[in-house]
């Protein structure tokens, strides 16, 4: 259960992200809450129900309930901000830039664990979900707040190796589905273009 399960999961090809679950996750200089939160944020972000739940099944024992509760809601927020703030920044006229964004981030304010722990988290979440503006922003808060260069790449890098994980999940489950009423003679599924089903 928890890493193991993952790491046993991953197919040969992915021996590295296997290899560096046990030394970012497995291993972190971050404290066991800032791992785990960091974690757990990331797996809800990545999306894949096995990279989360084991992680989730883990990061209880490190995280109490609340902490489980906050990283889940560090996701969540970021999965709004991300979207908006970067589409903001992509769309590239400035008149968007002052317009307020009326939405509702009250968890940020007050989200029941260390806020920099918190921020931490949005900020691996951001790395994810591929948000430059609050990548850039967290990483300013937080290194306003006392983190560390270090103590911050050590959360990009767990951000890396859970999303590889939850990726090559994704990939081997995709391939295991016969969506074809009629597979191809040597069993595999034939691609959509050439099924006579259509």
């Amino acid at each position: 259960m928890g890493l193991d399960a993952i790491k046993a999961a991953l197919p040969d090809y992915a021996k590295d992200i296997r290899l560096n679950l046990g030394s970012t996750v497995g291993a972190s200089t971050l404290t066991p809450a800032q791992t785990w939160g960091t974690a757990l944020a990331c797996a809800v972000a990545a999306r894949n129900p096995v990279v989360l739940r084991e992680i989730a099944a883990d990061a209880l024992g490190h995280l109490g309930p609340e902490g489980v509760e906050a990283a889940k809601g560090a996701a969540a927020i970021m999965a709004m901000n991300n979207i908006y703030y970067r589409a903001k920044h992509l769309i590239g006229d400035e008149q968007y830039a002052s317009m307020p964004a009326r939405l509702r981030m009250q968890i940020i304010a007050r989200p029941g664990v260390d806020k920099g722990d918190f921020e931490l988290w949005c900020f691996a979440v951001s790395a994810i979900n591929g948000c430059g503006v609050c990548l850039e922003l967290h990483e300013k808060k937080l290194r306003g707040s006392g983190f560390t260069r270090e103590q911050l790449h050590e959360a990009l890098r767990i951000s890396a190796v859970v999303h590889a994980a939850a990726v090559t999940l994704d990939a081997e489950a995709a391939l295991r589905l016969d969506l074809s009423p009629f597979p191809a003679p040597d069993g595999r599924v034939a691609p959509a273009e050439t099924r006579s089903d259509r």
